[in-house]
């Protein structure tokens, strides 16, 4: 057994173990398929050991890689943290930073474009568009995303302790409606107004996890009715074809595409808040994610983004932290 392993090699190793495919792999780490398949066969021949089975069709693990891979993380988030903590820079930072917006409209997308006028030229931020931190997330600790935006209160703690976040927003949290339906005329809906209703939170959509876990606890005790579970719908225009002919009233964000033959109306007594944070793999360190983290908070101070008016509602374990912090916010009812 060798006494030191170049990071690089458990790199390759762990991207080829996620993608499960050597050119997606070469392509997430931005090398060439000939050197990535170099550094496996080394690291195969300094451990000794197989890692993986090739077959035309397929790659798969053997039990030995199977068994290296835990440990092969757990050095590469020490050797991130270590970067990030001494290295007193930008590891990286040759490379492009991919940025998940969730859609064009959003949160994450206003933040992206102020981000893209504080950097310099040679640095490049990629938007992409994944619906959902729970999915995105699985996408970050794989390295395929760099950073994404969401509700990180909705996560699974043991994934959210691989992550670094900065609550970034509070969203007033608002309801789409036909332009015939009856609240539609009303500047604000009351949530006692929804009382009967049916609204769509992406039940079904494991990748929104997190807003349907916000969208239930507002719910409880309100008499408002989840429509059923639905296969994850993808992209603006089917997202706005379906909800039409379902016809459909959806639990929104007051930062919402504008959609035909519907209208947009934020939600009252209380005001429920949606908590948005930027969200990036631990110890990450590039000159966008800077960039991302100043416009973030320049852009919060200006348009007062982390403020919380009277009755506001925010869902557990927000509710519970930010009264911890000293702010007056309604906690969550009790379901039932």
């Amino acid at each position: 057994m060798p006494k030191d392993i170049e990071p690089r090699l458990l790199r390759a190793f762990t991207a080829v173990a996620d993608e499960l495919h050597f050119t997606r792999a070469a392509t997430r780490l931005y090398v060439a398929q000939q050197a990535l398949s170099r550094d496996i066969r080394r690291l195969e021949r300094e451990l000794g050991a197989e890692l993986f089975v090739r077959t035309t069709r397929q790659v798969t693990l053997t039990a030995e890689g199977q068994r290296l891979l835990p440990y092969a993380r757990r050095v590469l988030e020490a050797q991130e943290e270590l970067t990030a903590a001494f290295g007193g820079g930008r590891a990286g930072a040759g490379r492009p930073l991919v940025v998940d917006v969730s859609a064009p409209v959003s949160t994450g997308s206003a933040v992206l474009a102020e981000a893209r006028g504080r950097v310099a030229p040679d640095v490049e931020l990629v938007a992409h568009f994944h619906s959902g931190l729970t999915g995105a997330a699985a996408e970050l600790l794989a390295g395929r995303l760099d950073v994404s935006f969401g509700r990180v209160g909705g996560l699974d703690p043991a994934v959210l302790a691989r992550l670094e976040h900065q609550l970034i927003r509070y969203e007033r949290m608002a309801v789409v409606l036909r332009q015939d339906h009856p609240l539609a005329e009303l500047p604000e809906v009351p949530l006692e107004a929804l009382a009967g209703e049916t609204l769509y939170a992406a039940a079904g959509n494991a990748a929104t996890a997190e807003w349907t876990d916000l969208a239930a606890q507002l719910f409880a005790g309100r008499g408002i009715v989840m429509a059923e579970p639905f296969p994850q719908i993808e992209g603006v225009e089917e997202f706005t074809r379906v909800v039409a002919k379902r016809r459909w009233s959806v639990l929104a964000s007051s930062v919402f595409i504008a959609m035909p033959g519907a209208v947009l109306r934020p939600l009252t007594a209380p005001i429920p808040l949606s908590p948005v944070s930027l969200v990036w793999r631990r110890g990450l360190r590039h000159p966008g994610l800077d960039a991302l983290r100043e416009a973030a908070a320049s852009l919060g101070a200006a348009e007062g983004w982390l403020a919380t008016p009277p009755g506001t509602w925010l869902p557990s374990p927000e509710a519970e932290e930010a009264g911890e912090a000293g702010e007056p916010l309604t906690a969550p009812r009790a379901r039932g």
